[in-house]
């Protein structure tokens, strides 16, 4: 305006130049002699990397290239919101608002209301170690159920007379629950648990024989020449086939009918027809392993079985505790269960009759079966030579002793 103004005539226009179009513009010879410098020094660095070869430098690429797109993913893998697999949730003043409209649950009653209603009854002892209180019919509701726990810390033994507080069961529980024991046999559950230990009691010979009078020549014949009695640690001893559980089957129910005595049977390791045998004869096992039971289950079944035993010898009681067998269990356990057999002075005892391969130890009587007059059926048939009683002078006097040594000397010569 000031050049028109003085006569001048206008500039003109400036061109509008495209911000985005700058590939036309010329490079300016800053840049190009950068570039000229980057040209000289780039052979000069690729040798100083010691002049790696395309295929090489291809593969590094496609590394770098796979982990940054498997970074990429993690990243993206990340951010994307979860999925809720129980539905999505309520912002948190909307569940606030829903708790506080929600009246609260009502607390589940506790043990302490089940403390009013007392039960007694007569324990039964089931395999696992465990118990019912059987109790009577006129009684309102279940038999009630006792862990394996509290009739080992109780000593409870079968026929015992039981009284504690129930409480009702639980979700996954099909009867009531015994909460603790308060009295056995009416005397407090203290005074019973805390007497002496089976093992501290005094122990003596056997010097009561069992009068079998059985028909079995077998049997028979273990009764006057092989005799045991109450506290007697017996095993029928023998090779496979030598009638083993036929014996122990003939002295269970010579046993059986001796009044006074408290029979039970484990089986531990039996063939299943030696099961029916058992099954036809009215025994019913109190413990039971399989033939294919490792030696571990086989042990343990006889352990729970000779507890049971024990408790009931201490309470007084003439208990008998039949095993068939002990073949499978370790020497030092099989001996140890039949080591509790013992008669107690001024008291109880326990009697047990194992059958084993071959004696384990420490027995009072070893009835020795031979398989050869088994296998000839010529009964009775004992090995007089293998067998034997311990003290046999306690149980038959002297002369049943030496009638015993003459029927042994017979046979050797």
């Amino acid at each position: 305006a000031i050049l028109v103004a003085q006569g001048g005539e206008p500039a003109p226009p400036a061109p509008e130049i495209d911000a985005t179009d700058v590939s036309g513009a010329p490079e300016s010879d800053d840049s190009a002699a950068v570039s000229e410098t980057d040209d000289a020094e780039r052979p000069a660095r690729r040798r100083s990397r010691g002049g790696r070869s395309r295929s090489r430098r291809a593969t590094e690429e496609t590394e770098v290239a796979t982990a940054a797109g498997d970074e990429a993913e993690a990243v993206e893998e990340q951010d994307r919101p979860r999925r809720r697999s129980r539905g999505t949730r309520a912002p948190r003043a909307a569940r606030s608002e829903a708790t506080e409209d929600t009246p609260a649950r009502a607390e589940p009653a506790t043990d302490s209301a089940a403390d009013d209603k007392q039960v007694e009854g007569v324990v039964e002892l089931v395999g696992n170690g465990s118990a019912f209180i059987r109790l009577p019919p006129e009684a309102d509701g279940d038999d009630v159920y006792v862990s394996a726990a509290q009739v080992k810390r109780t000593e409870l033994v079968p026929g015992d007379r039981v009284a504690g507080p129930v409480r009702p069961p639980r979700r996954s529980e099909r009867h009531p629950s015994l909460i603790r024991v308060d009295s056995i046999n009416g005397r407090p559950a203290d005074e019973v648990s805390e007497g002496t230990r089976f093992e501290d009691l005094p122990a003596t010979y056997p010097t009561e024989r069992f009068e079998l009078n059985s028909e079995d020549p077998t049997v028979k014949a273990i009764e006057w020449l092989t005799p045991f009695g109450k506290g007697s640690r017996v095993t029928v001893v023998g090779p496979p086939l030598s009638g083993k559980t036929e014996a122990l089957v003939g002295l269970a129910d010579a046993l059986r009918a001796i009044e006074g005595l408290e029979i039970s049977l484990v089986l531990a390791g039996s063939r299943p027809e030696e099961l029916a045998l058992w099954a036809e004869h009215g025994l019913t096992p109190v413990g039971t392993a399989s033939l294919g039971a490792s030696a571990e289950v086989q042990a343990q079944v006889i352990e729970q079985a000779v507890d049971q035993a024990k408790r009931q010898a201490a309470r007084g009681a003439h208990a008998v505790l039949i095993v068939d067998s002990v073949e499978q269990l370790q020497l030092h356990a099989a001996r140890r269960a039949l080591g509790a057999a013992r008669a107690i002075v001024d008291g109880g005892s326990l009697t047990i009759v194992a059958s084993a391969p071959i004696p384990v130890g420490g027995e009072t009587t070893i009835i020795a079966l031979d398989q050869a007059l088994t296998a000839l059926r010529r009964f009775p048939a004992v090995d007089l030579a293998a067998s034997g009683t311990l003290r046999a002078d306690l149980l038959v006097g002297e002369a049943g002793a030496e009638a015993i040594a003459k029927a042994r000397a017979e046979v050797l010569l």
